[in-house]
């Protein structure tokens, strides 16, 4: 069994390109062998911005946790527990004015959790999370890969290795607003390296 986490960015849900891509590709996955997939819309969900009394909850012991407490540390907990239960994270991420949108940064902000998912030594920081494959699905109106304006895969690329997560395939869908033959070009391209990380 495949355990695949999607985790879907888009301010248009469903309908927004990343996330059209990124059931295309689960599609393919499911097509060649017997997959669990475990899906979550950042935006349906509503996950709200980080605070410092949310983080304080991390630092209690979960036997000692009040109520409230333990509704505030769930997001955190739960977005770990299904990063723990993955053996592929599947990321629809669309370009928001250069970067990527607040509330994935939100997801990352609870999945970085110190003695968690990473911890600091002597020699720098070390990542817990380990024997886990990252697939970002990148959707862009303009041409950014490779260029000054593409903050999203360094950015997301250094955060995975943080965590201890090294193995990482950008799929990107780029010049979608560029005219109907960009579009048309950037989805087969797409899908092209879609068909072979799902081989």
């Amino acid at each position: 069994m495949h355990n695949v986490l999607v985790i879907h960015s888009s301010l248009n849900q469903g309908k927004g390109n990343s996330s059209q891509l990124v059931a295309q590709y689960v599609q393919k996955l499911s097509q060649r062998g017997n997959v669990n997939v475990v899906t979550r819309d950042l935006m349906q969900d509503n996950l709200p911005h980080l605070s410092a009394q949310e983080m304080s909850t991390w630092m209690i012991p979960v036997e000692e946790r009040s109520a409230e407490a333990q509704q505030q540390a769930a997001f955190s907990d739960r977005i770990v527990e299904e990063v723990h239960n993955a053996d592929e994270i599947v990321l629809g991420v669309p370009m928001y004015n250069f970067g990527i949108p607040s509330v994935l940064k939100a997801w990352i902000d609870r999945l970085a959790r110190a003695g968690v998912t990473f911890k600091y030594t002597e020699t720098g920081p070390v990542g817990l999370l380990k024997d886990k494959k990252v697939t970002i699905i990148a959707a862009r109106g303009g041409i950014y890969a490779g260029t000054e304006f593409d903050t999203q895969s360094a950015y997301l690329t250094h955060f995975f290795n943080f965590v201890g997560l090294t193995d990482i395939s950008f799929i990107y869908a780029e010049g979608l607003a560029m005219g109907d033959e960009s579009a048309q070009q950037a989805m087969s391209t797409a899908n092209q390296k879609m068909d072979e990380l799902a081989a």
